[in-house]
C-alpha cells in the first residue's frame, strides 16, 4: 500500500532552485533513506513532506488517515513535566479510555442483571474493552519503561524535570517519546545524534521491528544499512531511487554513473565519426546525398546529456618528514580527571607504529579527557604516559577549539606558514572546497562541517607520523568521511583515535580499545570484530550463571527442564537468522542482476525481477516478524530464569 508520494515537488530561493522533480514513493512499513550532500535540501525536502511548509510546484499527496510523526535534527522537549509524565501525555486517550470503563464499572455495579440498561451498559464496557486491549492498554506502562531503559533513562531518573536535562538527554526523550507514539509514517532527521553505540543498537533493533514506516536522513552509514532497504539520492538538485541498503546504494549509484559515461562516451565517438563524414563529403557531388542523410541523422538524433553529480569533494592526504620509533605510546595506570575529581581510571594500554586505534566507550565515561591528558591540555591525576621517539604529532579537537574565531580562513593556515606562497595556500584550500571569496570568510562565521574541514586542512599541511583524532567525522558529510578514511588508509604513520561513527571504525580501525570507569580492554581488528569477541565472550560465560542458577534455586531435573526449553528458543532464534541471511543473499543477487546496463533497458525483464523481489521482501519481513518474536520469547525467558 501506498502511504504517500510527492509529484514533481520544486523549491526555489529567489531564482535559486534548490531541487526540482522530487518524486519519492514511500510504501506502507517501507524503510526509506534520503541521502545526499551538505545543503542539498534533505531537511527543507523533509518538512515539505511532514506537511510543515509548501512546495513552490509540485504536490504531496497521502493515504487516508495517514499519521505522520516528524523529529527535527537536535529537536529536544521544553516542558515543566517529569519525564514519566511527559511521555505519560503520549497515552492520553488511552487513559480517557480507561476513565470511562472504570465509570462503567461502577455502573454495572450498582445495576442487577434484570435492569433495563444493564445489557447496554455491559455491551458498552465489552467494546471499550476490547478496544482498550487493541490499544494495548494493559502494556503501555511496559512499553514506556522499555523505551526510557533503551535510551538510557533509569527509573531513579523518572520524576526529573525534563528541562533539567542536557540538550542530548532532551533529545533523545523526545526521539523516545515519538517512538510511543507509533505514527504510521516516522520521519527523522539525524537521530543518532547524541546517542552512544549502545543505545544506537537497541534504537537500529526496535527500528527494524517498527510497525509503521520510516523515512530516515543520517550521517551513520553503518546505521542506514541496518535499518534501511531503500535509498532516494538527492543530487545534482533532483532524486534517483535505488533498492537495498547504504552500501548496496553506494555500488548501485556507481555501477549507475559508469554505465551512463559508457553511454555518453560511445555516442560521443559517434556523433564525432558522423560529424567528421558530412565535413568531408558535403561539398563533394558524389557524396553529398550520403552526407545529407548523416547530417539528418544527426539532427533526429536524442543526445544523452554529460552525465553529472554533485559529489564535489575534498581531496588530501596526511605526509610525514620521517618515521618514527616502533614504541609510539605507552600508558600505564593512568588516572584522569579534573582538580583532583577523577573521572576514570586506572587505564593502561600501547599503541605501536603502524596501528591505527579507536576508542570507544560509553557518553561521558572520558574519552576526550584521555586525549587531552595525552597531550598535555589537561594534568594527570596519577600513573604515567611515555610517548616514543621522533614523533610528529597532529590533533584533530572535536571542539574545534584550536581555530581563532577572529582570523579569515586565509589567515588561519597562512599564519602559520608565512613562508607559503598565497597561491599555493590557497590551492590547499581549494581542495578543501574553500574556493574563491570562501577564503575570506571569518571563522566565527564557519558552519560545523566548514571549521571541519578547515582543521583537516591544516592537518595536511603539517608534517605528521602520530594522528590523535577526536571524533573526527563529526560534522562532515557522507561524502567528506569517505574521503578522510581514505586519508588515513594511505597514510604510514600511527593513528589513535576516538569516534562512535561505526562504519568509520570498521573501515579504518586495526585495534580496538573499549573505555570504562575502572579500565581498558584491548580488542584486535574493527568494531565488527570486536563484537565478535564480545559475544564470544558472553557465550563463554553464560554456561557459568546457569550452573550458579541450577544449583542454588532449581533441583536436576528443573535445571534440565529449563535448559531443554531454551535450547528449544534458541534453535528457533538461530533457524529464522538462517533464513534471514538467505532471504538477504536472494535479494541481493536480484538487486545486482538489475543494476546490469543490458537488464536496464529492458522493461519486461525488469518488472519481472522487481516481482520477484517484491515477494522476497514480503517474505522478508514476515520472516524478520518471527524472528522479533521469539527473540522476545528467549529474552523473556532469560529473564525469568536468572
Amino acid at each position: 500500500m501506498l502511504l504517500l508520494q510527492t509529484n514533481n515537488v520544486e523549491r526555489r530561493f529567489g531564482s535559486d532552485v534548490l531541487f526540482h522533480n522530487m518524486n519519492m514513493q514511500i510504501q506502507e512499513h517501507g524503510r526509506t533513506a534520503l541521502v545526499g550532500r551538505n545543503g542539498a535540501g534533505k531537511t527543507t525536502f523533509l518538512k515539505i513532506i511532514a506537511g510543515l511548509t509548501e512546495p513552490d510546484e509540485g504536490t504531496v499527496t497521502h493515504a487516508r488517515d495517514l499519521t505522520i510523526g516528524y523529529l527535527a535534527q537536535n529537536q529536544g522537549l521544553d516542558s515543566q513535566n517529569s519525564i514519566w509524565a511527559e511521555l505519560d501525555s503520549v497515552f492520553a486517550p488511552l487513559h480517557e479510555l480507561e476513565k470511562q470503563l472504570h465509570e462503567l464499572e461502577n455502573q454495572l455495579g450498582t445495576l442487577t442483571p434484570k435492569a433495563a440498561d444493564y445489557q447496554d451498559v455491559l455491551a458498552s464496557y465489552d467494546r471499550l474493552s476490547e478496544q482498550f486491549k487493541k490499544q494495548d492498554g494493559y502494556e503501555y506502562a511496559s512499553r514506556m519503561r522499555g523505551v526510557l531503559h533503551g535510551f538510557g533513562f533509569d527509573e531513579d531518573m523518572y520524576d526529573t524535570s525534563v528541562n533539567a536535562l542536557s540538550g542530548g538527554q532532551k533529545t533523545k526523550l523526545a526521539l523516545a517519546k515519538i517512538l510511543l507514539q507509533s505514527p504510521n509514517l516516522l520521519i527523522l532527521d539525524e537521530p543518532t545524534n547524541h546517542l552512544d553505540m549502545g543505545v544506537l543498537s537497541r534504537l537500529e533493533d526496535y527500528l527494524k521491528s517498527y510497525q509503521g514506516a520510516l523515512l530516515i536522513v543520517s550521517h551513520d552509514r553503518y546505521f542506514l544499512d541496518r535499518v534501511v532497504t531503500d535509498v532516494y539520492d538527492l543530487d545534482n538538485k533532483t532524486l534517483i531511487h535505488y533498492t537495498g541498503n547504504y552500501t548496496q546504494f553506494v555500488a548501485h549509484k556507481r555501477e549507475r554513473l559508469q554505465a551512463e559515461w559508457k553511454h555518453y562516451e560511445q555516442q560521443q565517438k559517434e556523433i564525432a565519426k558522423l560529424e567528421d563524414f558530412v565535413n568531408r563529403n558535403i561539398v563533394r557531388a558524389s557524396t553529398t546525398k550520403r552526407a545529407q542523410a548523416r547530417r539528418k541523422q544527426l539532427e533526429k538524433m536524442d543526445r544523452l546529456e554529460r552525465p553529472t553529480t554533485d559529489d564535489s569533494s575534498i581531496h588530501f592526504q596526511f605526509h610525514s618528514d620521517h618515521a618514527s620509533g616502533n614504541e609510539v605510546l605507552d600508558v600505564d595506570e593512568l588516572n584522569i580527571g579534573y582538580q583532583d575529581q577523577k573521572l576514570a581510571g586506572p587505564l593502561s594500554f600501547k599503541v605501536r607504529k603502524g596501528q591505527r586505534v579507536g576508542i570507544i566507550g560509553p557518553n561521558g565515561i572520558g574519552k576526550s579527557t584521555l586525549l587531552k591528558t595525552l597531550l598535555k591540555k589537561i594534568p594527570k591525576l596519577s600513573g604515567t604516559i611515555k610517548f616514543g621517539a621522533n614523533l610528529e604529532i597532529g590533533y584533530y579537537d572535536q571542539e574545534q577549539q584550536q581555530l581563532h574565531p577572529e582570523k579569515t580562513v586565509l589567515e588561519e593556515v597562512w599564519d602559520d606558514h608565512p613562508e607559503v606562497s598565497e597561491k599555493d595556500i590557497r590551492s590547499l584550500l581549494g581542495s578543501f572546497l574553500f574556493v574563491g571569496d570562501d577564503v575570506y570568510k571569518p571563522v566565527s562565521a564557519l558552519s560545523g562541517g566548514e571549521k571541519a574541514r578547515l582543521e583537516l586542512t591544516k592537518l595536511s599541511f603539517m608534517p605528521i607520523n602520530f594522528l590523535i583524532l577526536d571524533e573526527p567525522t563529526n560534522h562532515l558529510d557522507i561524502d567528506s568521511r569517505e574521503v578522510l578514511e581514505t586519508a588515513i588508509n594511505e597514510f604510514d604513520g600511527t593513528v589513535l583515535f576516538i569516534s562512535h561513527d561505526r562504519y568509520f571504525l570498521n573501515q579504518v580501525a586495526t585495534d580496538i580499545l573499549y573505555m570504562k570507569a575502572h579500565g581498558m580492554t584491548h580488542y584486535e581488528g574493527n568494531y565488527d570484530d570486536y563484537l565478535t569477541q564480545q559475544a564470544k565472550l558472553e557465550h563463554q560465560t553464560q554456561p557459568e550463571t546457569k550452573v550458579k542458577q541450577s544449583t542454588g534455586q532449581l533441583s536436576y531435573q528443573q535445571s534440565k527442564e529449563t535448559q531443554r526449553a531454551r535450547r528449544k528458543l534458541q534453535r528457533q532464534v538461530d533457524q529464522l537468522e538462517n533464513q534471514m541471511g538467505e532471504l538477504e543473499t536472494k535479494q541481493a543477487a536480484i538487486e545486482a542482476e538489475m543494476a546490469k546496463p543490458e537488464i536496464a533497458v529492458d522493461i519486461a525483464q525488469l518488472t519481472d525481477l522487481q516481482k520477484k523481489l517484491d515477494a522476497l521482501k514480503a517474505q522478508s519481513e514476515d520472516v524478520e516478524l518471527q524472528w522479533t518474536e521469539a527473540a522476545e520469547a528467549l529474552e523473556t525467558f532469560d529473564q525469568e530464569n536468572q
